[in-house]
């Protein structure tokens, strides 16, 4: 398969995984176009790969981990309605906006890698054993990963309790 017909095809995919990783439009633009220019420059050694697509996954995985690491990147929140188009369709997409904000939100607080497990295994359906090869880490250390994501959004998704109205007057 040519670069351009790989491309064409894969990357909605692309995009859509990157808004996942960083939670931002345009900085998922940057990072989608920027693993596609690397990627084309070695194209036959991509393509020649056994699941290119999984090899440019990895690829976007790592440019969005250094990405602080090589310059200051200002972040500014993206509702939710402004990346609609790039989501699957809803039955119901009324009932559902406030539930996946909040989430896109909750993602947002997460660490890096933290992030990037919690995408790779529940959005992109990953083993533990491929989001290892992808991080260059064992799958113990993506299990813990994961565990502590999924603890972070465990207490950010707990009721808070409310607290008793103070009553004004004396006794």
């Amino acid at each position: 398969m040519e670069f351009e017909e790989f491309a064409a095809v894969r990357t909605p995919a692309l995009l859509r995984y990157a808004y996942m990783l960083c939670g931002d439009r345009e900085l998922a633009r940057d990072l989608t176009q920027e693993v596609l220019i690397r990627s084309l420059v070695k194209w036959r050694r991509v393509s020649r790969a056994e699941h290119p697509d999984a090899y440019l996954r990895a690829m976007l995985t790592n440019e969005f981990l250094s990405l602080r690491r090589r310059k200051v990147v200002a972040t500014v929140a993206v509702p939710y309605d402004g990346i609609a188009e790039l989501g699957a369709k809803t039955a119901s997409p009324e009932g559902e906006y406030a539930e996946r904000a909040a989430m896109m939100q909750r993602l947002g607080t997460l660490p890096r890698r933290q992030r990037a497990v919690v995408v790779l295994r529940y959005y992109e359906d990953l083993s533990d054993a491929q989001i290892a090869e992808i991080l260059g880490c064992r799958e113990s250390t993506v299990r813990a990963y994961a565990a502590r994501a999924l603890a972070a959004l465990r207490v950010e998704m707990a009721p808070r309790p409310k607290l008793a109205a103070q009553s004004g007057g004396g006794s």
